[in-house]
């Protein structure tokens, strides 16, 4: 009887077991993860381009300059193996704050800050790329400290192998910044950034990032997004507003260079390809590794400053291969100058802007370039092939910052392999 008691208790606790839903795990109070990978670039260019770290970025092609025999001093090849890129970041998330998901990013590389000699090398030592927070409520979000100007779209960017990321033709760069996204619909989104510059800014008049301090607005930029499995597209614009500097000649001073800018974007992706394009044009883009910057004008010992324009596009096809991903990417920028129309009399320039040198001046840059993914598991190689092509002239007697005369072509094939093992 005993053992027919406790075989009953024991099937009616199985029986209550199996019609109850076992309970959800509960979820994390903190969770932090590492990620990052290990890479090696393999360069070799067919002539001298302005660069940054030892070629591991590479711009335009310089200039034809001939020495006493005629021959072109920049017609000279370079090659280089690096591995200042590799990259490492933590991401965290704790427990809700005012009713929001909180999360952290901090991420680094090695690509430093600086490689000259007046300032002291920094190549292979520690960058700040992102350092942010950012809260998430059910139809909105406020995102806090250093990441992507907003110009720069994560999910819509040139694939190319090489590290420069599509830079002269796709903006680039981190700013610190507080922005605040607010969901309009099942895909349409607004998003409102306020930041100040940081990385890469002119070297202007005044101090390193002077003229984004002195300036009492922070740059205002607001942007729409549509999004859905396939599709991104968006349209923003942009304000900005300088100050280089505060006095000059020991008068006060409070000369600004505002500007605008536009920008659109849109890709489609499925499980065969994808296609992205991108435009932007407007002002005072330096900041974002463009062609362009601004020009100061002095008069009387007070300089004035206005935009110098710049226009840019490209589009980029990929296959979403598994294993084998082939790529081809297509780019162009052009330097649009200022609205000046002549100096007075006794009134000078000078250019603070990318693509000068000396009386020469970029008028527009091109560039073609083809790469495959051999992808397996976290690892990956892509061989590249670059062409880039950079129009040179003199500049423009209007002193617009503009190609005038003595337009010269000079061109560079950049050949690289890129080897990536992520973690």
């Amino acid at each position: 009887m005993k053992k027919i008691f406790l075989t009953t208790c024991a099937l009616a606790s199985l029986w209550g077991y199996s019609q109850t839903t076992p309970a959800a795990p509960a979820e994390k109070e903190w969770d932090v993860n590492l990620y990052g990978f290990v890479r090696t670039d393999y360069i070799f260019d067919t002539r001298k381009s302005a660069n940054v770290r030892e070629n591991e970025l590479n711009l335009y092609p310089l200039d034809e300059v001939k020495d006493a025999n005629g021959v072109d001093l920049n017609a000279n090849s370079a090659s280089n193996f690096l591995s200042i890129v590799s990259r490492f970041g933590v991401k965290a998330k704790g427990p809700n704050v005012w009713g929001a998901k909180i999360s952290g990013n901090l991420e680094g590389d090695f690509f430093g800050n600086s490689e000259s000699a007046a300032t002291g090398s920094s190549i292979g030592l520690l960058r700040l790329r992102h350092a942010f927070v950012q809260m998430d409520w059910s139809k909105s979000s406020l995102t806090m400290g250093q990441t992507w100007y907003p110009t720069f779209i994560p999910e819509v960017f040139p694939g190319v192998a090489n590290f420069n990321t599509g830079i002269m033709f796709n903006p680039f760069g981190w700013a610190t910044q507080v922005r605040f996204k607010q969901s309009l619909g099942k895909n349409f989104s607004f998003a409102l950034t306020a930041y100040k510059e940081r990385e890469f800014t002119v070297s202007g008049p005044g101090t390193q990032n002077a003229a984004a301090i002195n300036s009492p607005l922070p740059t205002v930029h607001g942007q729409f997004q549509f999004k859905n499995k396939s599709w991104i597209a968006g349209l923003g614009l942009e304000y900005k507003s300088l100050q280089p500097l505060t006095e000059i000649g020991g008068k006060n001073t409070d000369e600004k260079v505002n500007s605008t800018l536009v920008v659109g974007y849109f890709k489609y992706s499925n499980d065969k390809f994808s296609v992205k394009a991108y435009g932007i044009s407007g002002g005072d883009m330096y900041s974002q590794v463009m062609l362009g910057g601004y020009a100061g004008y002095t008069s009387n010992g007070i300089e004035k400053y206005k935009a110098s324009k710049t226009s840019a596009f490209w589009v980029d096809i990929a296959s979403n291969g598994k294993n084998i991903a082939p790529g081809l990417f297509v780019g162009l920028t052009q330097n649009n100058g200022t609205d000046k129309n002549g100096l007075a009399a006794g009134e000078t320039v000078k250019y603070y802007m990318r693509g000068v040198s000396g009386t020469r001046v970029v008028d527009n840059v091109m560039r073609v370039s083809g790469r495959v993914d051999f992808k397996q598991n976290k690892f990956r190689v892509t061989p590249e092939i670059e062409y880039t092509k950079a129009t040179w002239g003199d500049l423009s007697s209007k002193a617009n910052g503009e190609a005038d005369t003595n337009a010269k072509d000079v061109s560079n094939i950049r050949f690289m392999v890129s080897c990536v093992y992520s973690f």
